[in-house]
């Protein structure tokens, strides 16, 4: 009789002894194994990171999408715990050899379809696109729905089954993984990296836009026609811009983005940015800075959690949410943090419970959005998910059986071919250099020895903003507006009041009632203003200028507009407006920069402000750090 190989007994031990246990693939030829004991908190910050005596260990943590609530933001919450297995034991096997051991029977699926049907998903999309982008909300926000099934047999049995599919036909995943502990199961592929810190250095791996292959796998034509979609590239720069907010927010130095690259699976092919930055921070901070991923909740991510809310029957549990690897770093440099953060993204995952199987997927909405395609996507990745894991049939394999000498290399990736390299590499000739190429350190700008203070209207564009200010020299404080205090105002040397979701002339906002008050008792003063996107809408509202709404929203818009005499690539998230008579130069005291046939409102200046309606710290701002110069410059003269 054959003995069985190290990584048979191996796996063997760890379900006899009927411990947590995860299994995790981050690299093509090996399989990691922790165990261990499980311990649920309530916040992130209670992540025990050190034992008693204060000696680090590591952690895998299961962050629900409920965590929200720790940065005040809104969620139906179904109270998934914050799970931590404390690791006892880590080791890592050869693939192949996990493979052979891990079971391979199909696993019976019953009463298999979607929480809900296709025809109400179709019409939240309608509603969200109408409803909430159409009046200013946001750029855009994932809805999800579930694909449930009821699972014959045993659960383990089940998840160590998917697993090995998912090793054996998935591809392109950045972990594949299973997580047993008690009561619940998860397994899955995620392709997204959502945040990581190693050595002081974290990234972030925004991937959005997706390209189901088609029958017979995806073509350099058919991948064309997929990257010159309108839709699909603005739905990447949004999430970009949103990312960077977070990068701004945790990085000294605000962050770099490299890219955009092709993120080849399967099934599916994703288009992708990676940024990276410096950050001395503590990684649970990092981790509560970063939630979530824009490209599973939408952006301004405060209100993307509002309508997540508004449009989702039930809770999210771990959707969306975070698998968190904290491992004790190899050493560094004095105050540097003690562990290093792997941190993917719970997508194209299945989770079992109680002999329930659950699928989430979503599907990302823009201005654009057509609601049967986005029906579609939906289906799109829930089969793949289930066809990854063997629940239904593989596409893949009935090709093969077709085909029965059909080629079994690897085809080359479609990234490597000439035309598609140059597809991708055109789209950062629309992008801001600024946080393409490596910044000089900030404080060395034109507006060294002057300061700000940032109002920020619930949109962490402020983050970008403030990071672009450092960089022209100034010494910058946010404060949310809520806590902001009149004295405050009173005393900044600049005040930049920030963007922010919402329809300025609505009276039943609090939030709108406080930037009226921070603009008027900032131009009642005389001291210098700034005011950005909302804050500039009601600036122009303050001086008698008519706002209302865009006839289509420009929620990751780039416009070349006139401001004073000079041409400038913005980029725009507005959905309201303000508006003067076509060829109007001049209100009262304010000199208007305008579109010359709409008479959409692009800036304004007078004694002390400035004003601009575009967003300057955008990605999709090549003229922005130029145009926040110029502006700044003229409210401090």
């Amino acid at each position: 009789m054959t003995p069985p190989s190290p990584s048979s007994a191996a796996l063997a031990d760890v379900l006899d002894a009927h411990v947590p246990f995860a299994l995790i693939a981050r690299d093509p030829g090996t399989v990691e194994v922790l165990t261990g004991e499980t311990v649920d908190v309530d916040l992130l910050a209670d992540i025990p990171l050190t034992d008693a005596a204060g000696t680090a260990r590591e952690v895998l943590a299961l962050v629900p999408f409920r965590q929200v609530t720790e940065r005040g933001f809104e969620c139906h919450d179904d109270h998934a715990p914050l799970r931590c297995l404390i690791v006892d034991a880590h080791a890592t096997l050869p693939r192949d050899e996990v493979i052979a051991a891990l079971p391979a029977a199909p696993v019976g699926l019953r009463g298999a379809g979607f929480d809900v049907a296709d025809e109400e998903y179709a019409e939240t999309v309608r509603t969200v696109i109408a409803d909430e982008i159409g009046r200013g909300e946001g750029a855009n926000f994932v809805i999800r729905r579930d694909f449930t099934a009821d699972v014959d047999g045993d659960a383990i049995t089940a998840a160590l089954t998917w697993f090995r599919a998912l090793l054996e036909h998935e591809r392109g995943a950045y972990w594949t993984f299973l997580v047993s502990t008690p009561g619940h199961i998860a397994v899955g592929a995620s392709p997204e990296a959502h945040v990581s810190a190693r050595d002081g250095v974290v990234t972030m791996n925004p991937i959005s836009g997706t390209f189901r292959h088609p029958a017979g796998g995806a073509t350099v034509e058919t991948l064309t026609t997929f990257l010159e979609s309108t839709k699909e590239t603005e739905e990447l720069f949004m999430v970009v811009d949103e990312e960077l907010k977070m990068m701004s927010a945790v990085c000294s130095d605000g962050g770099r983005i490299t890219g955009p690259h092709l993120k080849e699976m399967s099934r599916l092919t994703h288009t992708e940015y990676v940024l990276r930055g410096r950050s001395r921070l503590d990684p649970r901070d990092i981790l509560r800075e970063t939630m979530f991923a824009p490209t599973v909740t939408g952006s301004p991510m405060q209100n993307a959690c509002t309508v997540i809310t508004r449009h989702e029957r039930t809770p999210r549990g771990y959707y969306s949410g975070v698998a968190a690897l904290f491992t004790p770093s190899a050493g560094g440099e004095p105050g540097a943090p003690t562990h290093d953060l792997d941190a993917p993204i719970l997508i194209r995952t299945a989770y079992l419970v109680d002999g329930r199987l659950r699928v989430p997927v979503g599907a990302t909405l823009v201005r654009h959005s057509d609601p049967d395609g986005e029906v579609s996507e939906t289906h799109g990745k829930a089969a793949g998910v289930l066809g990854a894991i063997g629940a239904v049939p593989r596409d893949r394999d009935a090709e093969a059986a077709a085909d029965p000498d059909a080629p079994a290399a690897a085809r080359r990736p479609l990234a490597e071919d000439p035309g598609i390299s140059a597809l991708l590499a055109s789209r950062n000739g629309r992008l801001a250099q600024f946080w393409l190429n490596p910044q000089e350190p900030a404080g060395h700008g034109p507006f060294v020895g002057r300061s700000a203070l940032v109002v920020d209207a619930e949109d962490r564009f402020t983050t970008m903003l403030a990071h672009q200010l450092r960089h022209l020299g100034l010494d910058v404080a946010i404060v949310p507006w809520h806590e902001v205090g009149d004295a405050q105002i009173d005393a900044a040397e600049l005040v930049v009041a920030g963007p922010g979701p919402g329809d300025p002339a609505d009276e039943t906002s609090p939030r709108m009632r406080r930037m009226r008050d921070v603009v008027a008792r900032r131009r009642a003063s005389g001291r210098p203003l700034l005011a950005v996107c909302l804050s500039h809408q009601i600036l122009a509202g303050s001086l008698g200028i008519g706002l209302g709404p865009l006839a289509r929203p420009h929620q990751g818009l780039q416009k070349t507009v006139d401001v004073f005499g000079e041409d400038a690539s913005i980029g725009f998230y507005n959905t309201f407006t303000a508006r003067v008579a076509p060829g109007t130069t001049r209100v009262g005291v304010a000199e208007v920069a305008a579109d010359p046939v709409s008479g959409d409102v692009y800036a304004l200046r007078g004694p002390g402000f400035a004003s601009v309606q575009g967003h300057l710290e955008s990605i999709l701002s090549r003229d922005g750090m130029t145009t926040l110069e110029r502006l700044v410059g003229h409210a401090l003269a």
